[in-house]
Order: structure tokens, then sequence, then C-alpha cells
């Protein structure tokens, strides 16, 4: 690392011009060749995947993204002649548009049963050529804007479907500019220099755009969905700050220290840039336990966020070092600079409120520990009642055409409307239409069936629909037992003793098997990145119980994710409000991808307070002391780190995208809990209460694990106060 420190700060701008030049080269490659993100959610060996590729096989035409356009009057019905004339025209247009394969107007014997039994509302299907992600948006978009010229006083159009909503999401916007002006103004406070603030910022944003554009690059190469850009953004951005921070805040001590600005730069990247490095390890190792999954929507969204972390982590310890050179004594404030010119070399010194907290948390451990305990307690309650399945356009804003369709289509002919199942079957021989029609007929008698629409089967024909509409949402639980019950029951009954083979599809079983499949895999991957958090923690520190600990307290921490999450969107207090639409299951993927960021996050926090105690415990074995003196000179840097991810992650949340307002709301609250209630309470708390026996570890389980130091080799300087994990792993990286 004190090589890397020197090229880059020798030649900083030539490192400057090759981060710039790497940036608009990427830049310009994603610019001609564009992005190819897929959103498909199918899984190959499940059954709703099993109906989407026979039926791709056998009816290419039919097995496009199918949109909806509802339209409902006010006055009288819309087989009123002005209605119906109005809409036939509008429909026409639409049928004959770019990347329309078909439309099914109600006004036809094929679209008979698509108007309301009030009259009152009455839908089209619109069948686009391809899946809603191929479909450009322009023309998706000309389609809106026909069906929207039908609108009138007395008569309300509405779209719905995938294709529609592709077009109503907005990449990026706001978010991120909030997020990085509120993470400026909390290291100016902490700074008081707007130099030493804009550089993690600049930093950040250097590493974060870099891997975006990369993200949009691997997107030809692998399935990577449109949200993971913005999921990387979240988390790139909320690391790298905080990564560029503590090198800054290192180098900042050596300048006031007496050291040379190389001097200053090469020590502290090689302490906390070290810790920087390992920190980002243990992140891009918890994404990409992702891939153990076997689940490619998960695994292409692991990737893209690993990277983006990769490349911040490389911005810290290589772009970074290059800047601070350039702007030399700048990085200090000015009383800084004049205290130092004016009085010689001055060491900072830990004091202040958090050595005084440390002092009065060692005083009373016991009932400050109960009441954060009971804190984390209260706020991970709600997710006893976690139910993960995927939203709907229910969930989305009231103000866009997709909810608005969604709630005309839910009050003309139920809520299970707006999301039929679509049953594909393999019908080859006449006994085999025979039984698919027996099917038909028993199907309308099924609980939770709301209608039966079979497609009429040609001659010659193998392959025949059925759609089935369920008679509750899409999300609902009812409607996922209905699924069940056809799978296991109904359907097995109708093909005994025949040669027909049916397949439950269509994009509510997508999404249910998706959430099953996941769920089922769950417990091994939490059981995974456990039993490596545990790992990781013993060998750093020599000890059983810390790695325990560790571990209570990352489950904590995760449990006040998924309890914020459930209250919110959920339990809809509030989702409205934040425009992250109505209440509904939470996001099958959700509970995976923080699990794996908030193991490296906690991680971070973990070793950098207990680093801190070791080392004083390594010196004067005495575990109040060290305790005591770890949680006082970390407390400033770890908190306002805290702060400023939770400024960057809470600026999501009113992106108006429910995925990554769910990944908002949990992050940010977990991240300011496990360190103002967890690291800065109860775990520094319940090591006072444990004594000695922190810093126990067998003698054979010592000789088994490898030798690692944390806080540096016999000839490493000791830490000082506010450093970051200072140093890590200094024998591995040397």
């Amino acid at each position: 690392m004190s090589v890397l420190a020197r090229w880059c700060h020798r030649h900083r701008i030539v490192t400057v011009l090759l981060w710039l030049g790497l940036l608009v080269g990427l830049g310009a490659v994603s610019g001609a060749v564009g992005t190819k993100y897929s959103d498909s959610m199918s899984m190959p060996a499940t059954e709703s995947s099993k109906a989407m590729e026979l039926l791709k096989g056998a009816m290419p035409a039919a097995a496009g993204d199918t949109d909806t356009v509802v339209w409902h009057t006010t006055g009288g019905t819309v087989n009123d002649p002005a209605a119906k004339e109005r809409m036939t025209e509008a429909l026409d247009a639409i049928s004959t548009s770019p990347s329309v394969a078909s439309v099914v107007s109600p006004y036809s014997p094929q679209g008979a049963q698509q108007v309301s039994k009030d009259g009152a509302t009455a839908y089209a299907q619109v069948t686009f050529t391809g899946n809603a992600r191929d479909v450009p948006k322009a023309d998706v978009q000309h389609v809106i804007d026909l069906a929207k010229q039908a609108r009138t006083t007395g008569l309300d159009v509405q779209l719905g479907g995938q294709a529609v909503q592709n077009t109503e999401t907005v990449m990026g916007g706001a978010s991120e500019i909030i997020g990085i002006v509120a993470a400026l103004v909390v290291m100016t406070l902490v700074f008081r220099s707007l130099w030493a603030a804009a550089l993690p910022i600049l930093t950040a944003v250097a590493g974060v755009g870099t891997g975006v554009v990369g993200t949009g690059l691997l997107s030809h190469g692998m399935s990577i969905a449109s949200v993971a850009p913005t999921l990387g953004v979240l988390v790139g951005l909320g690391v790298g700050i905080d990564y560029a921070l503590f090198i800054v805040n290192r180098h900042r001590k050596g300048l006031m220290a007496g050291l040379t600005v190389q001097e200053s730069v090469t020590k502290a990247l090689n302490t906390s840039g070290r810790a920087v490095l390992f920190a980002g390890l243990t992140v891009v190792i918890a994404l990409l336990g992702m891939l153990i999954l076997g689940i490619g929507f998960l695994n292409g969204m692991a990737v893209s966020a690993a990277l983006t972390v990769a490349l911040t982590v490389l911005a810290a310890i290589t772009l970074l070092p290059a800047m601070l050179g350039l702007l030399k004594m700048r990085v200090l404030s000015r009383a800084q600079r004049r205290q130092l010119a004016e009085h010689g070399p001055v060491p900072v010194q830990a004091t202040g409120f958090w050595s005084r907290w440390a002092a009065k948390v060692q005083a009373r451990p016991t009932g400050k520990a109960l009441v954060a305990l009971l804190v984390m307690v209260a706020v991970s309650l709600p997710v006893l009642s976690l139910r993960l399945g995927s939203s709907d356009a229910g969930n989305n804003p009231k103000s866009t055409t997709s909810r608005q369709a969604y709630d005309l289509m839910a009050g003309g002919f139920g809520a299970g409307s707006n999301g039929p199942l679509l049953l594909v079957a393999e019908a080859p021989t006449a006994q085999d239409k025979a039984a698919l029609g027996t099917l038909v007929t028993e199907l309308r008698t099924v609980p939770g069936v709301a209608q039966v629409a079979a497609a009429p089967m040609q001659d010659g024909q193998a392959v025949g629909t059925v759609r089935v509409v369920p008679t509750t949402s899409p999300q609902s639980a009812q409607t996922s037992d209905l699924i069940t019950d056809l799978r296991d029951r109904v359907v097995p009954a109708a093909e005994h003793g025949t040669g027909l083979k049916v397949h439950v599809g269509g994009a509510t079983a997508t999404a249910a098997d998706f959430a099953s499949v996941l769920i089922s895999k769950l417990p091994v991957f939490i059981a995974i990145i456990v039993g490596l958090g545990c790992l990781l923690m013993m060998v750093a520190f020599r000890s059983v119980l810390v790695p325990l600990l560790g571990v209570a307290m990352n489950l904590l921490t995760m449990g006040v994710a998924f309890g914020a999450i459930v209250a919110v969107f959920q339990w809809g207090w509030g989702s409205e409000a934040l425009g992250a639409g109505a209440a509904g299951p939470v996001e099958a993927f959700a509970p995976v991808m923080i699990i794996a960021i908030l193991f490296g996050l906690s991680m971070d926090y973990q070793v950098f307070l207990i680093s801190r105690m070791h080392e004083e415990w390594t010196h004067t074995r005495d575990n109040r002391r060290a305790v005591r003196i770890g949680h006082g000179e970390t407390g400033q840097v770890i908190t306002a780190a805290a702060v400023i991810m939770a400024c960057v992650f809470a600026a999501f949340v009113f992106g108006g995208q429910r995925m990554i307002a769910e990944f908002g709301i949990g992050l940010a609250l977990a991240v300011l809990l496990d360190v103002l209630v967890l690291r800065m309470v109860l775990v520094p708390a319940l090591m006072h209460r444990f004594g000695r026996a922190n810093w126990w570890l067998p003698r054979w389980l010592d000789r088994l694990l490898p030798h690692v130091s944390v806080e540096g080799g016999p000839d490493a300087p000791a830490a000082e106060p506010g450093g970051h994990l200072e140093p890590v792993l200094q024998d591995v990286s040397r």
C-alpha cells in the first residue's frame, strides 16, 4: 500500500487523468452500444417458466407482453355510440402502431367478456411483439398517447401493464443529488473545510459513475435487472463516501502531527487504506455470496453492486491520494492551518462527548444494555409478519396511469383481473382436448376463481391456453393459495389417465414461483453469511465470544431493517406519502440483498470498534480500560460515517421506485441504529459485563486458525484516536 500511495501522489496528474479517461471511455462505449437490461424473474426449473417456453415455441405472437387499455364512463355505458366510436377509433390506430402484434377489443366477439356487468368499464388487450423490456419505449409511449387522445370529460382512459410501467420508471434523478448534498453538509460540519468535505464526494462519484457505466456494458453479457444501476448507486455512494472519509480523516491527523503531505498520504493509505480495502472486500464477498443461490435475477444484481463497490474502493486507494497531493495543506481548515503555523505539530486527542459517554456506559452497563436491546427488539417486531411476494401496479403512486388503470380494472372486473393466470396445455390428441374441456368446466367451480376463458384450438393445434381470473389481487396470499391448489389438486386430476399436460403460468404465477424458490434457499444463504462473518471475526480477534457477539448484533440489525420495511411497505404506514404506492408484500429478493449489504456494513463497524479495544487489551490486559478507550476513541468517526450513509440511503426513498425505497428505508434506519444503539451502547456494555471472557480462545483452536494482525505488527505505529480500523491486516497486505 505504501508503494501505491507514493506512486499515486508523485504522479497525481496522471492518476486523475487516468480516472477521467476511464470514465469518459466507458461512457463513450456505453453510449455506442447501449444497455440490455432484463427484468425477467422466471426460473428454468419452475412451472411458470415451462409454461412460457411452451407458449413461445407454439405461439410466439401470444408470448409477447400483453398490456391493457381500460376506460370508464361516468355517465351511460361503454356501448353508447359516442364512447364506442371514440374508443374503436383509438384501438384501430393502436393496432397498426409499431411493435403492436394484436389488439383484442371488447367490441369484438373474442373480447365480449371484457365489459363489466354494469357496462361502465371495459378494457382491450394490447399484445406487443416482444417482452416488455425489448419493446422500444418510444413505441409504447406512442400507444399511450393514442389512448389518451380518446379521453373526454365523461370518458376516463388509462393504461396498465409491464411495458407501460417501464415508460413511467425514471432511472436516477434527484435522489442522488439529495444524498450527496446531505453527505457534503455532514462532512463540512465534521471537517470544517469544504475542500476536505468535497474529496470523499468526488472519489465516490468517480467510483460509482464508472460502476454504473460498467454495469450497463455487463448487461450485454449477463442478465441484469434495470433496477441494478440504481441499487449500485445507492450502495456505492454510501460506502464510497465513508471509505474516502476515513482516509481523509487519517491524512488530516497526519498533517496536524507534523508529517509532510507525501508522508501523511502514505501513512493514511498504509493504515486506513488497508482498512478500506478490507471493508470493501468484505462487502464484495457478501454480495457475491448471492451467487450460491443460483438465481439469474439476483446474480446480475449481485455482480453489478459488487462491481460498483470494488470500483469505489479502487478510487479511494488511487484517485483520492492523488487529489490529496493536489490539495496539499488545503485539506485542513483555516483554523487548523493557522494553529499548525503558530504552534507546530499538535496531535489530535480523543476528548469530548464520546469519551464521556464511554465512561457512563462503563459505570452502568447493565441498564443501558437492557434499554438498547429493548429498542432494537421493538423496532424489529414487525418482521414476524413478513410476507414476501412481488409488487404490482396497485403499489404504484396514485398519479401514474398504470395505478389508475389497476384501480379501474379492480373496480369493474374484480381485484383478480389485474393478474390473471395463464394455463398452457399440451393436448395433442382428441382425447387430450376433451380432457382440457373438462378441466375448463371444473375450473369454473374452483373456490377463488372468478372467471375462466379458453382460447379455441384450431385443427392441428397441439397447444392451448386457458385464462383464469382469480377473485383476489395478484399479490394476495389467497391468490398464491389458488396457484398451489390448481397445481397440486385440480390440474393433476384432469391430467390423470390422459396425455394432457397443463402448466400454470402468467406473470402472477412467475412472481409466486420466484418468491417460493428464494424463500427455500434463504436459510442456506443466511447460514453461509453468518458463518463467514463469525470465522473472520474469530481469526481477527482470537476470541470466541466477540464473533458470537458480532453475529448477534448483525442479526438484530437485519431485524431492524426488515421491521421498518414491513411497517412502511407491507402495513402501509406512510408508503403512499413517500410516493411508494399502497401497502403490499415485500419484494422477494429484498431480504437477500439487504442481508448481503448489511453484513458487510455491520462487519465494518464491528471490526472498527473492536480492533481499537483489542489493541488496548493487547497492551494493558485491562478489559475495562480497553473497552472504554476503544469506545471513546472510535465514537465520533463511525457515528459521522453512519449519519452520512443513512442520509445517502434515505435520499433514495423519495425516488418513486418502490423496490429502491424499500432498500432506502431499511438500510438507513438499520445503519443508524446499528451504530447509535448497538456499537455505541449494547456492544461495549456487554463487553464490560463479560470481562476477560471477551478475549478467550481455546488453545487448540488458536493453533488451528491462521494468525492475522488486525492492529498491526510490532513495528507498526499505534492507532491514532479516531482512525479507521487502524491498521487492518497489515501482516497480510504488507
